[in-house]
């Protein structure tokens, strides 16, 4: 069995689900399996015999479970009859017992508890409290448990509704949204929610996302993208599914490559990646190169084959690596801004060479030189500010100078190089700027 938790938001037939959570290994067979080992325990200390290796009669004992189950829900004590449920010394042996319902909540109290979980996170997931809810419907024949009335009842502060049949609503459900689907209905229409994040794989092994985790389906989201390298032709997509920081803790749903790149300075070409999830949860991945119109796709079904164990453990994953894949990001963000701006320089002083005196192309080359040699070797992210503060200390002044000789021209040279000229436009006080 199954148990899961969805939180709507309903007006004029559209159902908008802001929130999904659950447990796939939590359901009525969890209740059954109590009682059967209850019963299998009782009669093995009365008669000493243990009836769990005896196929028949376990399916008789399941049988026998599930009627008590429902029974309790209704009356406070039921019977258990079993007769010939063994032989001993050709002797037949009779199961006869009974079942209160306290008992049965005593059994099972941990799995009653273990639905609070997952509906604490579909709350946290909306952004919303206990008190913001209107309704609480619960379907399935198990939420007739007592217990599990209660506990939700309990827990929300509401009176779970009863004015629909929890054993028929899901397959209502199924068969108007295969209505809505097939264009059938017209009055209604469910808008779901996409249950783990989408992204690529960026520079230094960042994942990227453009589609959140509970995003309303059907969606669609572009982001501008460009090469890490000069002259790149070719660009590698690595979409991928999770909530963690990096591409190599998320789960990859599909690769390809984007070929036929005008070769160009590392940071112009523009790839414009676009995601587009349809109603089904079909994903589109799509990489266009602006500059030559040229595109390359992927169709991913399997996003939409996760079990609620995969969901749950991708989210409690990113919870508990959370503060350990922040400092990890923190270094990976800093060497890449690191890196840029060290390109930037770079690609500055060769373009304006001319422009710029020998002692102080000298002084910018030695710079730039030591912050790759020490970005190599940068383990923290105190260690790239570090080496970024050495490097502008040597180059902030030059640019300075430069920007006040040559305002007009720099300002054209600063955004070419991908400078912000503002830093160093400082006033006949020679006030130094800072590059991010």
């Amino acid at each position: 069995g199954t148990f899961d938790v969805s939180i709507l938001e309903l007006g004029d037939g559209v159902f908008e689900v802001l929130a999904t959570s659950g447990n796939n290994r939590l359901g009525g067979d969890d209740f059954d399996k109590r009682i059967m080992d209850y019963i299998v325990a009782e009669f093995k200390k009365s008669h000493g015999i243990d009836l769990s290796g005896d196929k028949m009669a376990m399916q008789r004992i399941k049988e026998a479970a599930e009627k008590a189950k429902i029974d309790l829900s209704g009356v406070t004590k039921t019977s258990i009859s079993l007769p010939f449920i063994s032989m001993n010394n050709g002797v037949p042996m009779h199961l006869d017992m009974e079942l209160t319902r306290a008992k049965f909540d005593a059994l099972t109290e941990d799995l009653v508890k273990a639905t609070i979980g997952p509906m604490q996170q579909a709350l946290k997931d909306a952004g919303l409290s206990y008190s913001d809810i209107a309704k609480v419907i619960m379907v399935g024949g198990s939420t007739r448990v007592p217990a599990v009335y209660d506990s939700v009842k309990r827990i929300t502060g509401k009176d779970p509704y009863k004015g629909i049949n929890p054993d028929e609503c899901v397959a209502l459900g199924a068969a108007i949204q295969g209505g809505v689907l097939a264009g059938e209905v017209k009055d209604m229409l469910l808008l779901d929610v996409t249950p783990l994040s989408l992204g690529i794989e960026t520079l230094g092994g960042v994942f990227t996302r453009l589609i959140d985790r509970n995003t309303t389906i059907p969606t669609s989201k572009s982001q501008v993208f460009s090469t890490a390298a000069d002259n790149q032709t070719s660009v590698d997509i690595h979409v991928l599914q999770g909530e963690r920081e990096f591409a190599r803790d998320n789960k990859t749903l599909g690769r390809f490559e984007l070929v036929g790149i005008a070769p160009a300075p590392r940071g112009v070409p523009q790839i414009e990646v676009t995601f587009d999830i349809d109603a089904n949860g079909i994903v589109s991945v799509k990489a266009m190169d602006k500059g030559t119109n040229k595109s390359q796709s992927i169709t991913i079904t399997a996003s939409s084959n996760l079990t609620e164990d995969d969901i749950n453990k991708a989210v409690k994953d990113a919870e508990k690596y959370a503060e350990e894949d922040k400092k990890r990001r923190a270094v990976v963000d800093a060497k890449n801004g690191a890196e840029q701006l060290i390109f930037a320089v770079d690609k500055f002083v060769m373009e304006n060479g001319e422009t710029i005196e020998e002692a102080d192309k000298t002084a910018i080359s030695d710079a730039t030189k030591e912050a790759r040699e020490s970005l190599e070797k940068a383990e923290t992210e105190e260690d790239v500010k570090a080496l970024v503060e050495k490097l502008t200390k040597v180059t902030d002044p030059i640019f300075t100078k430069f920007y006040q000789q040559n305002p007009e021209a720099a300002a054209e040279a600063a955004k070419a190089a991908g400078i912000n000229p503002d830093d160093y436009q400082g006033g006949s006080d020679g006030a130094n700027g800072t590059v991010d």
